[in-house]
C-alpha cells in the first residue's frame, strides 16, 4: 500500500529525517510513535509532498509519489489529518468536510457522508456550525472526518488526541477501532501508543529523525 524507503529530509539547512523506511500494508493500522520533535509530523509531510525529499523514495500502490503533484494524494484516496487542523474558519463544519470531494469530483461523496455521520453522529450535530465556533475537540473531530471523507485508500492522522480533553481523545480512540473493523489502511503518529497499542499491526518508534528498533 505505502513504502517509504530510505527517505532524508530537510528544511532549510536543518536535516530533520535520516534514512527513513516504513511500509502500511492494505488493510493495516500502524503507529509511528515518537517525542514531540522526532520528526513525525515531517514523516506525514514528506508522503503527502509538502516537503521535498533529498534522498530515498515514498511509493503508494508502487506509484512514486515523488513525481506526483501534492494535490494528487486526494485525487489517489488518501487522505490527511493534520494535527493543527487546518480548517477553513469561513465555511460550515460539513462544509469543511466536503472540500476534498468538490475538489476531486468524487462519485459516492454523499453515501460516504452519510457513512461518516454514522461512524461519528457528533459531528452531524454540529454540521451546520461555522468552524470558528467548535471547541478544540469538535474542530480535531471535523479535521479527522474530512480526512476520511478523502481517504478511501488510506489515512494519514497526525496527533489525532494532542491537545484535547481526556472525553474526545477516548472518543478519538473508539473512532480508530471502529475504522480498523471496517480494514481501512491508516498511518497513525502521535506521542506515545499507551491508549491505541491494542489496535495497532505495526509500529515505527521514530527518534531524532530516524526510525528505531522498539
Amino acid at each position: 500500500m505505502l513504502t517509504v524507503k530510505d527517505v532524508d529530509v530537510s528544511i532549510g539547512a536543518t536535516e530533520i529525517l535520516r534514512g527513513v523506511s516504513l511500509d502500511v500494508p492494505s488493510g493495516a493500522m500502524c503507529g509511528l510513535i515518537g517525542r514531540n520533535g522526532a520528526g513525525k509530523t515531517t514523516v506525514m509531510r514528506a508522503i503527502m509532498g509538502a516537503l521535498k525529499l533529498q534522498k530515498g523514495s515514498i511509493e503508494f500502490e508502487h506509484l512514486d509519489l515523488g513525481n506526483s503533484h501534492a494535490y494528487r494524494r486526494a485525487h489517489l484516496g488518501i487522505g490527511f489529518m493534520p494535527e493543527d487542523r487546518r480548517l477553513v474558519p469561513e465555511l460550515t463544519a460539513e462544509e469543511n468536510i466536503m472540500l476534498p470531494v468538490w475538489s476531486t469530483r468524487s462519485e459516492g461523496a454523499e453515501e460516504r457522508l452519510k457513512w461518516i455521520y454514522g461512524l461519528m453522529p457528533e459531528v452531524e450535530e454540529f454540521r451546520n456550525r461555522g468552524a470558528t465556533t467548535l471547541s478544540g475537540g469538535q474542530q480535531k473531530f471535523v479535521a479527522f472526518a474530512r480526512a476520511i471523507m478523502c481517504g478511501t485508500k488510506l489515512l494519514l492522522l497526525d496527533e489525532p488526541s494532542e491537545g484535547i480533553a481526556p472525553v474526545f481523545a477516548q472518543r478519538m480512540v473508539e473512532i480508530l477501532a471502529s475504522l480498523k473493523e471496517e480494514g481501512e489502511s491508516v498511518l497513525v503518529a502521535e506521542s506515545n501508543d499507551v491508549h491505541i497499542a491494542r489496535l495497532l499491526d505495526d509500529i515505527f518508534v521514530i527518534e531524532r529523525g530516524s526510525i528505531v528498533p522498539h
